[in-house]
């Protein structure tokens, strides 16, 4: 019988453990202590309004009031049963998804647009005029949008639609008790105000796209628009993905501030602008019914959640280098 010996260790073993000790959680902070040090502030801020308020979920299963707060009498799923089993549940979650997925593709689709078609520029005194108009409205607050929008553009009098409508020999509408077009309004005005902001994403991507790319498709005689569709809109693809990815968490958060700015209390209206978000306010508002307000919460972002997820499975089997985890 053999007896087990347990070899000494080598010169090189010493230097494989030495390798995997740099490798360590303790070796990166040193080595990175700098850059964790910058993000310390976005940590503490995620930490407070994001993790910290998640005890209070259990508001979502409590007949919550005042006098008990959190030992509130437990009710199980009934807060959950009063809105799936309401006439708002079907119609708030459809316009919200709607409406959501119509600002990812609309959204996606002129930023990409705009990116493209201000990296084929070549004055850079236009390219700074062209890429400041488009990024100013970003900065505009939600009530000044929702102004311009209902007081300017789409106002029941001499707004600037029934004028342009005049113009052509139509009849002038009555926009505030039509809600047929207010979802599409809405949608374009998100648009209108968010593409620079996202455009400028993109261009940075673009940017960092290596130019001899670019100069050997221009040697073997592609075009422009052949440079573009071949070099610059696949290796775009991926930022294209993570933004659209990470958007999809929202998908059942509805841009609340705008729609409210825009639509405000009018009922008339909410046939196809009534969202989630809207619901939820109007419901704290007039009753200050905190549990069913937390259940729906809740279910927005337990959707969310499910979205982000099985839409990163979905990239995965794509290619596996696009997923977010």
């Amino acid at each position: 019988m053999k007896a087990n010996i347990t070899a000494p260790m080598t010169p090189a073993s010493n230097l494989n453990s030495k390798v995997l000790k740099k490798h360590g959680f303790l070796w990166e902070m040193k080595k990175n202590w700098a850059y964790y040090l910058m993000i310390v502030p976005a940590a503490v801020l995620l930490f407070v309004f994001a993790y910290l308020p998640m005890p209070g979920l259990i508001i979502a299963f409590q007949d919550f009031n005042f006098v008990d707060k959190f030992r509130s009498p437990f009710v199980g799923l009934a807060n959950f049963k009063f809105y799936f089993t309401s006439t708002y549940a079907w119609r708030t979650t459809f316009n919200t998804i709607f409406i959501n997925f119509n600002y990812l593709i609309w959204t996606t689709f002129f930023s990409v647009s705009f990116a493209i078609m201000l990296n084929e520029i070549n004055g850079k005194i236009c390219k700074k005029l062209y890429q400041n108009v488009m990024f100013l409205p970003y900065f505009f607050s939600s009530v000044v949008i929702g102004k311009l929008v209902t007081r300017i553009v789409f106002s029941d009098g001499m707004g600037l639609a029934n004028q342009a409508l005049k113009l052509f020999g139509q009849d002038p509408v009555v926009w505030s008790r039509n809600p047929n077009p207010w979802a599409w309004i809405i949608i374009f005005t998100h648009v209108w105000k968010n593409t620079g902001y996202q455009s400028i994403v993109y261009l940075a991507s673009i940017t960092g796209i290596d130019e001899q790319l670019y100069e050997a498709a221009s040697l073997d005689g592609a075009t422009r628009w052949q440079r573009i569709r071949y070099i610059t809109i696949p290796l775009l693809l991926p930022t294209i993905i993570t933004m659209s990815l990470l958007s999809l968490g929202g998908m059942l958060r509805g841009d609340f501030a705008t729609i409210y700015s825009i639509i405000g209390d009018n009922g008339l209206l909410f046939k196809y602008t009534d969202v989630i978000d809207t619901y939820v306010f109007r419901a704290i508002k007039q009753a200050a019914d905190f549990g069913p307000s937390a259940a729906v919460g809740l279910y927005q972002s337990f959707v969310g959640f499910i979205l982000v997820w099985g839409s990163n499975k979905l990239v995965k089997l794509y290619d596996e280098n696009y997923a977010l985890f």
